[in-house]
């Protein structure tokens, strides 16, 4: 009986620390790409890129919580859910404000700029997607990691959409209609992650006594 729970108990070390591995790489990549971004929507004068290269931001703290956790309990790991499903709908509502920005400044973002970063961000993400895949059953906080990786890679092919529709019609509505789907995308997971983290905080938080 000792020996068994021994080796389960260095098997769940085993996957914490592999687990340290993987979020500290696509930290590293994220926090990476979103400088990128950021520069280049800036420079581009795209929404589509800068609302992405939010998400990389929003992404790179949802990691950065996951690796506080990563040694703490269920009920530690359920509040980070919560937490990060609170930043995804926060991003949401702004890239809805920035699409709003969008229409009223009618500014034609660089076509140009918009394909080539969202290529290499795809890129980017596509490696962190592959990386996140074989976690994503471990528990709710890597799940919900790996969702925020899928998320990235429909808002980047979103992106080169965009640069495609700006490329042909010159027009700013494919970058506007890009943070619209890039909203709804972020606060229909952001939901899903707060439903399943609430369920489980309730499930795994002590009760409280009164006397």
């Amino acid at each position: 009986m000792d020996a068994c729970c021994e080796s389960k108990a260095q098997e769940l070390e085993s996957l914490r620390n592999e687990h340290k591995r993987t979020l500290l790489f696509v930290l590293g990549i994220n926090m990476v790409l979103f400088f990128v971004e950021l520069v280049a929507g800036v420079m581009a004068h795209s929404t589509a890129l800068l609302a992405d290269s939010l998400d990389m931001l929003g992404d790179s703290l949802v990691y950065g919580f996951s690796l506080y956790v990563l040694w703490r309990s269920a009920e530690w790991k359920s509040m980070a859910a919560i937490l990060k499903g609170a930043i995804m709908a926060v991003f949401g509502v702004g890239v809805l404000i920035e699409a709003v920005y969008k229409i009223v400044a009618e500014v034609v973002p660089s076509a140009e700029t918009m394909g080539i970063i969202g290529l290499l961000v795809l890129l980017g993400n596509g490696v962190c997607f592959v990386v996140l895949f074989r976690h994503r059953s471990d528990d709710l906080n890597m799940r919900s990691t790996w969702l925020c990786s899928r998320n990235d890679i429909i808002a980047n092919l979103s992106v080169l959409a965009a640069a495609g529709g700006v490329a042909y019609l010159r027009s700013i509505w494919p970058d506007v209609l890009v943070g619209g789907i890039i909203a709804v995308l972020f606060l229909r997971t952001a939901l899903s992650v707060l439903t399943e983290s609430v369920h489980e905080y309730r499930e795994v938080r002590p009760e409280v006594h009164y006397e």
